[in-house]
């Protein structure tokens, strides 16, 4: 009998283990029985052909309709063309050199057919796909083996993996298991309705009703909400159970001289912000808390009030910036506002000021050293960096708080990393302009106290976004350069974000979730004049000639990307910032932290490549002085497409919180929070936060329940062994990182 962390080879053998392995990543009956049917085909009910989406790869149920042989003129061989039919529409089945499959693939034949999914001459084929026929004869409903029961489960596959081998091995594998422990307290199933644990697995892979199936996956999805919940619920026990000193603001002290020449006036939002932010940092229990607000909603500032408070209790505050422009950003922005406050200690600094530091990978070893020494005796009271603020030899005098930008760039564990380098714990500090819907915040940032801006700072100036059809209507991308010239003789700056820094660079497109092999292919069709496929896409280094030759010739243009060097970076962004720089030609480098008020336009190439997040983040670097701001989104996609309706949706509004539920539905949970508590949810498979709000809302008052009466988890030892399992994957994710 099987456990759930028995290898699979011991069931499926050494060649299928070995497959499984490498191309779906499943090494344990666990693994496999956690990747589960993306839907079921029901015996007698045929796919809808018309719903295939190209590039996708597919299993379909269909009907044989026709086959023929097709002779290829002036060389040897053949093409079997087979067509299938739901009845409505109709898909191309296409074979080389197999003549042998006509007399298989007979008319009124049924069966599942797998490929991936390709348009030629402007209907829908799969090129040598793999399939499985349905027996003949009247004992077809009577079948054994492959077509057992009446739901067929559709998996996620591959090409070398299609979805009836996965469903064999799923077979194999139920039909060894031993009988589990549930793990779920059977008190909660009952009160819930859910079945055991043992029966889900069993009727979500080979379910005996279509209501059987749906409530399987209904306990199952339950499951991976109450761990993470609970996983969640006792990390914020924890958190809460520690004590540390006082870092209240003094009435006299540094933040009181910040705030008298402090240019403008915090909002109603702000304000109530630093009231739950002075009442945690008052406090003898660690603050924990997440700053989340829209683009340009002004955190940062808040953030260095808070800084600046801990400096005054005679503590130092840390940044954490994930990228070095942002962290030089906040370094300079920093300086700027505080002024001679930024200067303590030094020759014509003020008596209340302290030191603000940077820190970053790029800095030479001399420059790491001194730094590291000012930090470790308390010379630098405030220090920004990046990931170098996680080494080992970065040490504290007394690190009272930590502040982490752009928090979804980050897991736990980096977070924790530099609050281990505090003598007691830290107050902390996350921020995030990625505005998180309500589930979002339960789920994955359910450690976190929550703080929440909705209103921009005042003397902000509204954002309008077009969309500019590159292919249907040229002369409104000639009419873009036109605008963006009018923009700059007026004294303002434009910004054109291109998604790539070169033609020839394949890892620009990784992003854009083209694999190596649809890469080969979209080569190897691209002057395929009857292939739709083509490669995308605009860059820096080819926009750049091109501009300064043409749409922006005469003005003073400069590029900026993640391959320049640290130095070439800073100046660029110091030239721009003064005003020397009419246009940047950049990449996304400059999607968060960037303020340049005097830049009033953006024109983003090939918008349809970015996610609807990042293109609400990239556009929020104009609009930041008193000219309105204009954001020009240029693309080659159909005007029918999701990815053009993807487009007019971030053009419609500026709302960040509702484009980030836009986001949600479209894309899946890791790609709009990246690295976020990245160990925590790798076990997340079929959990989706806005699809399942209620389910999750009744799993956190199950791990509420369960955490208020045995906070050690002793009377649960099933939770208790899956809980840790939890623990051990969140490090194994941070330890291969670094």
């Amino acid at each position: 009998m099987a456990a759930l962390d028995s290898r699979l080879v011991s069931i499926v053998g050494d060649k299928t283990a070995k497959v499984l392995a490498e191309q779906l990543e499943l090494e344990t009956v666990g693994d496999l029985l956690r990747h589960y049917p993306r839907r079921y085909v029901v015996r007698g009910e045929l796919t809808d052909i018309q719903s295939l989406v190209e590039g996708e790869e597919v299993t379909i149920f269909a009907k044989v309709e026709s086959t023929k042989v097709r002779r290829i003129p002036g060389r040897k061989g053949a093409i079997v063309e087979t067509v299938v039919t739901d009845g409505r529409a109709k898909l191309i089945l296409t074979f080389f050199n197999q003549a042998w499959r006509e007399k298989d693939l007979r008319e009124g034949r049924q069966g599942l057919f797998a490929g991936k999914v390709g348009i030629f001459k402007g209907k829908r084929q799969l090129s040598h796909p793999d399939y499985l026929l349905i027996p003949e004869g009247d004992d077809v409903d009577s079948a054994i083996g492959d077509f057992a029961g009446k739901f067929l489960p559709v998996y996620p596959a591959t090409a070398k993996l299609p979805s009836w081998k996965i469903a064999q091995c799923v077979r194999l594998t139920l039909a060894a298991l031993e009988n589990l422990p549930d793990y779920v307290p059977k008190e909660f199933l009952d009160e819930l309705g859910y079945p055991e644990f043992v029966t889900a697995l069993h009727e979500v892979h080979e379910p005996t009703s279509a209501e059987a199936a749906d409530l399987a996956k209904q306990r199952l999805t339950f499951d991976e909400a109450l761990l993470m919940q609970l996983f969640l619920a006792l990390r914020r026990i924890e958190l809460r159970s520690a004590t540390t000193k006082q870092r209240a603001p003094r009435e006299d002290g540094l933040l009181k001289a910040f705030d008298s020449r402090m240019p403008f006036e915090l909002t109603a939002g702000q304000k109530q912000v630093w009231q739950e932010i002075v009442m945690d940092l008052s406090g003898n229990h660690p603050m924990y808390r997440l700053l989340q607000g829209d683009v340009g909603s002004g955190k940062t500032i808040v953030a260095l009030r808070a800084m600046l408070a801990v400096v005054d209790s005679g503590g130092q505050a840390a940044l954490l910036a994930p990228t070095e422009v942002l962290a030089q950003q906040h370094f300079h922005n920093f300086r700027r506002l505080l002024g001679d406050l930024a200067e303590g200690g030094m020759l014509g600094g003020n008596m209340l000021g302290t030191q603000i530091g940077l820190l970053t990978g790029s800095m030479s070893q001399a420059d790491k050293r001194s730094m590291q020494s000012a930090i470790a005796s308390g010379e630098i009271g405030i220090v920004v960096g990046t990931h170098a603020l996680l080494s080992e030899s970065v040490e504290f005098s007394d690190l009272g708080l930590v502040v982490v930008d752009e928090q979804h760039r980050f897991g736990v564990e980096q977070r924790d990393a530099l609050r281990s380098k505090a003598k007691q714990p830290p107050h902390v500090l996350v921020m995030t302009a990625t505005p998180i819907p309500r589930t979002v915040a339960m789920t994955i940032f359910g450690d976190l106290d929550v703080s929440t801006l909705r209103e921009l700072p005042l003397g902000r100036s509204p954002i309008t976004t077009h969309v500019v059809s590159a292919i249907s209507k040229p002369q409104h991308l000639q009419r873009a350069w036109g605008r963006a010239l009018e923009e700059i003789k007026q004294g303002h700056q434009v910004y054109v974000v291109a998604p790539r820094i070169s033609a020839n660079d394949d890892s620009d497109l990784q992003r854009f979730g083209l694999t190596a092999d649809e890469l080969a292919l979209a080569r190897k069709l691209s002057d395929d004049t009857e292939s739709s496929v083509s490669l995308p896409m605009n860059s820096v280094e080819e926009l750049y000639p091109q501009l300064q030759d043409g749409g922006l010739k005469g003005v003073r243009i400069a590029m900026l990307h993640g391959r320049l060097k640290s130095e070439e970076k800073e100046a660029v962004m110091n030239r721009f910032a003064k005003g020397e720089i009419d246009a940047l030609v950049t990449t996304t480098v400059i999607e968060v932290g960037v303020d340049v008020p005097n830049a009033s336009m953006m024109i983003i190439m090939d918008a349809d490549r970015f996610g609807v997040s990042q293109l609400h983040q990239l556009r929020g670097r104009v609009g930041r002085g008193t000219t309105p701001g204009l954001c020009l989104l240029v693309t080659n996609a159909d005007e029918q497409s999701d990815a053009m309706q993807r487009l007019q949706a971030v053009a419609s509004t500026t709302d960040g919180f509702e484009l980030s539920r836009l986001d949600l539905e479209q894309r899946r949970e890791g790609d709009v929070l990246g690295a976020a508590q990245s160990g925590a949810r790798s076990h997340l498979r079929l959990l989706r936060v806005i699809r399942d709000e209620d389910l999750i809302v009744k799993a956190r008052e199950v791990a509420e329940r369960i955490t208020s009466v045995d906070p050690a988890l002793s009377k649960f030892a099933q939770l208790q062994i899956e809980i840790d399992k939890l623990r051990q994957e969140e490090r194994a994710s941070y330890l291969e990182k670094r």
